[in-house]
């Protein structure tokens, strides 16, 4: 009886993981992906990168690019360039509705240990400086400010805001 109640019970919790979305789960991203990849790119970022980007990005050998999948939604991507020991994070995004639960710290470590495993010792990436969560994420993850690049980023109204880069040794 005390079986059947657990297994009960699994299936119940199971299927209430269903309802939510499903678990998550960080993988490789595929050309098919491409599409929704732009889409939450254009959501969360002023210049959204195009379908087309991104369908470059995942044909070429030497980028990196996981998607954040919930379920069968794909809700976020991590995307990098490597150049013999080196990395840039090109961008990394979590759909709206999705952030605030830890995935993105999860995406993000998991896509550095990729990077890692393929021979990668430094990475860097540039965040803008207003950009408290991301730049808690990366400090976080233990990338420190290496640079800073005046009115790097154009905004829709003309504004001109400061770009910090950042750095992170994975040796």
């Amino acid at each position: 009886m005390m079986a059947m109640l657990s297994k009960s019970w699994l299936s119940k919790l199971w299927l209430c993981g269903l309802w939510r979305g499903g678990t998550a789960a960080i993988e490789p991203a595929a050309l098919r992906d491409a599409r929704v990849l732009a889409a939450i790119h254009g959501a969360s970022f002023h210049r959204g990168w195009g379908e087309g980007e991104f369908e470059t990005m995942l044909t070429e050998r030497n980028t990196l690019v996981h998607r954040l999948r919930m379920g069968r939604k794909v809700i976020g991507f991590a995307v990098s360039r490597m150049a013999a020991d080196e990395a840039e994070i090109l961008s990394i995004a979590v759909a709206g509705s999705h952030r605030g639960r830890g995935l993105s710290r999860d995406l993000l470590l998991t896509h550095l240990g990729h990077l890692a495993g393929r021979g990668v010792r430094t990475v860097f990436l540039e965040v803008e400086e207003n950009n408290q969560p991301a730049r808690r994420l990366y400090q976080w993850a233990g990338f420190g400010i290496v640079g800073r690049r005046e009115r790097y980023y154009q905004q829709p109204g003309g504004e001109q805001l400061n770009a910090l880069l950042m750095r992170r040794d994975l040796s």
